[in-house]
């Protein structure tokens, strides 16, 4: 770390230097450790690999890049990790300069590392684009960032470059995972291009529990290599691995508990509405209020602040959301009383058929879609038309409040449906929006019923 202190007043090409002398010790460092050859980069956790067709399927088959749905607080989970880029073999490299990559020329043949990246980059700008009008939170796998794999820090200050203000903005905090040395001389490197604003965004976190503290750590896709670097890094620690706190037992729920308990608890405890009281409030609230504000559903809000009213619903107390003077509070309490479901609305066992939905003919997609959702259960159904119908009214004023049925499916479909093990990967994530956005749109046709504005059941 001294050095660290004394490259602050390096030259950049000193800095660059000192980071490429860190990462090849940590290179060796790892080989000390390691007897058996690297594994290749591991698939997804739901092993949904993309068609060959994709565009980017040279990079979106090796998973580098999750969305992996929100975090507590309403905010897009994006993760992003070192350990999935492949080395130069696994890669061909005609059809990697056959792509077109707008804003970046070269006037040379560049290296692999260099062709990779910029891939990367497009790939990483493709999946932003769905989200970035949206407050999003990335989180960066740090380990597996080898000479092989890792691209330059000349490419690394033009692809920097090339993200513009949308993507920055609405970034509300950057996760670095297990750094190094290298990460932090290249953060160094980089100060003078970062804004004061944008490098507090940045947070270090030295081992995986940590990001219990600040995300729904079941919802993200870590991969394996990442999980056992985890783990080597607890045991090396001095006095050998901490030990793990022990976790008290489960206090029963309240009567009154609204978040993180079933929709048939809820039910039991609320015998005169068969809608849980949190969307009847919220779905009310938005329909007198919020039909019309310009990225509803889009915005976070103030962490404490949606912690605070969570608890006011599951003590049973009175929430009156004229008092926040913020329609993006009622908009985030109901994505997140959807995403702290035991199950998912649409429950775990429709998930396998919402994937297959891509399969099916255009032109049968909504008749299927109906065929899914008339095979819940009735309260399921019931409480499922409910928020469809109110998500479809939203999409009736886009011209306004710009929430397409597209756009409300890339926020709502990740917490409707999702698997037994809590995440999702890329692939997966468009049959489940394709899914949602029918569901809205062609919201009559498949639930067979009007539900007329200001009609709270259907």
């Amino acid at each position: 770390m001294e050095a660290l202190t004394s490259s602050a007043m390096a030259s950049s090409s000193d800095l660059e230097q000192l980071a490429e002398i860190e990462l090849q010790k940590e290179e060796e460092e790892e080989h000390k450790c390691v007897t058996d050859a690297p594994s290749a980069p591991p698939i997804s956790s739901s092993g949904s690999i993309p068609d060959s067709s994709h565009p980017y399927y040279d990079v979106a088959r090796h998973g580098i890049i999750q969305v992996t749905g929100d975090d507590n607080y309403g905010r897009k989970l994006i993760v992003f990790s070192s350990c999935c880029l492949p080395p130069s073999h696994q890669l061909n490299h005609r059809r990697l300069l056959e792509y077109e990559l707008p804003q970046i020329r070269y006037t040379a043949l560049p290296l692999w590392s260099d062709v990779t990246s910029c891939l990367c980059c497009r790939y990483l700008k493709l999946t932003l684009d769905q989200y970035v009008e949206m407050d999003y939170i990335l989180v960066y796998f740090h380990h597996g960032l080898r000479s092989i794999n890792k691209p330059s820090l000349k490419w690394l200050r033009e692809a920097y470059g090339e993200f513009d203000r949308k993507y920055k903005k609405n970034l509300k905090a950057l996760f670095v995972v297990h750094p190094t040395n290298f990460i932090r001389i290249v953060w160094n490197i980089f100060k003078p291009l970062i804004s004061h604003k944008f490098g507090k965004k940045l947070m270090y976190v030295n081992f995986l529990d940590e990001l219990r503290d600040h995300l729904n750590f079941e919802q993200l896709s870590v991969p394996p290599e990442v999980l056992r670097h985890d783990a080597k890094l607890r045991a090396a620690q001095k006095g050998g691995p901490r030990p793990s706190a022990r976790t008290p037992p489960p206090r029963p729920p309240l009567p009154t508990q609204q978040f993180g308990v079933s929709l048939q608890y809820i039910r039991e405890k609320n015998r005169e509405t068969v809608i849980p009281p949190v969307m009847r409030q919220t779905v009310s609230y938005l329909k007198v209020k919020g039909l019309r504000t310009e990225g509803l559903f889009r915005r976070s809000a103030q962490v404490q602040l949606i912690k605070d009213i969570q608890k006011l619903y599951n003590l049973g107390k009175p929430v009156n959301f004229d008092d926040y003077d913020d329609v993006h509070v009622p908009a985030v309490i109901l994505k997140t009383f959807l995403r702290e479901l035991p199950e998912p609305l649409l429950t775990f066992r429709v998930y396998s058929q919402v994937q297959e939905i891509l399969n099916i003919q255009s032109s049968l997609r909504v008749s299927r879609c109906q065929q899914i959702v008339e095979s819940l259960p009735e309260h399921q159904f019931i409480v499922v038309k409910f928020l469809l119908c109110f998500l479809h009214m939203v999409s009736q004023e886009s011209i306004f409040n710009k929430m397409s049925p597209s756009n409300l499916a890339c926020v709502f479909g990740v917490n409707l449906v999702w698997p037994r093990d809590g995440s999702i990967s890329l692939t997966a994530l468009t049959p489940i929006n394709i899914f949602t956005e029918l569901l809205i749109e062609h919201f009559h046709a498949v639930f067979k019923s009007r539900c007329p504005p200001g009609q709270e059941t259907p």
